[in-house]
């Protein structure tokens, strides 16, 4: 199926790739490989790949680069830091000035970071199509950053590649008509199959003696998690006393350290670690007896790799984690992780499915509809 632009030209050759933060980079990674296998199969597509710089550290950017094989960016517009606003602002008129100086046929954006609504609404203003990869997702959150950020990208998208078919319902609900939407899969999905088998302990596993499903892994970065002080220290009280005594792994979060620094939040089974790698992490999460987590991302890697997945939130954007996967709502009431814990011990959590066409091909469906052949 084509989508024509308005001067009649169907011409998808020149991409401009857009990655900017950290869950960017796993979902750029399987596009690119699977746009470097059209040009192999005589494909005129091309792309240009732009890092927007939004995470700027090497833990949250530059690591993940190395891992995942993803060459050097063409660019780096260099716009960490700042507050929402200032960060917005700094990527449109960086990302304006890099589109009209190398112009392409379509800019595809990934997911629902800041960047990625940004430079929609940059390529919308100079008259360049626009796709959406993981398009039509909702939590229904305003209060969340990120929800603004997919409405925004979504009414401005000309190609909406879902994840799911209730993806897709959402957009049409909202007026997108059915040719411009195509249920392709979860390129992050596409990722974690690929990388599998590379997957490496990191130091702290042996320095910590952990041991499969002997351990649980934590991640928390989210306001409604982290800003009030005295309810994440009830938070983590309520997890690692009902861990059975487990030790409990975490990553922690730039933002989060310095909230745990500051007021000493501590405990014997919860081990601090600095953040990991991608292939050190998923270790990590792959040999865990469960997640803890507020990341939507994880939730849905959890969910493939069948491990069970206690998500305090409220809401979510991946549903199908819930309904067809290993993962639980469980808010963000800290009395409610009790309960959850003790269904988690007591054997009771589902072992789930994998939703559908999260198979490791959804970067190659993409492709195919961009590409000429």
């Amino acid at each position: 199926m084509v989508i024509y632009s308005p001067d009649g030209s169907n011409q998808m050759k020149k991409l401009t790739l857009i990655a900017g933060a950290r869950p960017n980079f796993m979902k750029i990674a399987p596009i690119i490989d699977a746009i470097r296998a059209a040009q192999a199969a005589g494909s005129e597509i091309s792309y240009r790949l732009v890092h927007t710089g939004q995470h700027y550290d090497r833990t949250m950017s530059e690591v993940f680069f190395e891992e995942l094989g993803i060459p050097e960016p063409d660019v780096n517009l260099g716009c960490g830091g700042g507050t929402q606003a200032e960060q917005t602002a700094s990527i449109m008129l960086a990302f304006e000035r890099e589109l009209q100086a190398h112009p392409c046929d379509c800019v595809l954006v990934v997911g629902d970071v800041t960047s990625s609504m940004a430079c929609a609404i940059v390529a919308k203003k100079l008259n360049t199509r626009v796709a959406h990869v993981e398009a039509g997702i909702r939590s229904w959150d305003m209060t969340m950053p990120e929800e603004i950020n997919r409405i925004v990208t979504d009414s401005l998208a000309d190609f909406f590649f879902t994840t799911s078919e209730l993806a897709g319902e959402n957009l049409r609900n909202v007026g997108v008509p059915d040719e411009k939407i195509f249920f392709v899969g979860n390129v992050m999905i596409d990722t974690l199959l690929k990388n599998m088998p590379r997957f490496r302990a990191p130091e702290v596993y042996s320095n910590l003696q952990l041991a499969p499903k002997k351990y649980l892994v934590l991640t928390l970065h989210r306001p409604a998690n982290v800003d009030e002080v005295e309810k994440l220290k009830r938070t983590m009280q309520a997890i690692v006393d009902n861990v059975r005594g487990l030790p409990v792994v975490f990553p922690i979060h730039p933002r989060t350290a310095s909230v745990f620094r500051k007021y000493g939040i501590a405990a014997a089974n919860l081990k601090v670690i600095a953040p990991q790698g991608y292939l050190e992490f998923n270790y990590l999460v792959q040999n865990a007896l469960a997640v803890i987590t507020d990341s939507g991302g994880i939730t849905e890697e959890t969910t493939v790799m069948h491990i069970p997945c206690l998500t305090l939130r409220d809401n979510t954007e991946r549903p199908e984690t819930c309904t067809i996967g290993t993962n639980c709502l469980v808010g963000t009431d800290p009395n409610k992780i009790a309960p959850a814990l003790e269904r988690l011990f007591s054997g009771q959590w589902p072992h789930g499915d994998i939703p559908d066409r999260w198979d490791g091909h959804a970067a190659e469906r993409i492709v195919e509809v961009l590409a000429v052949k």
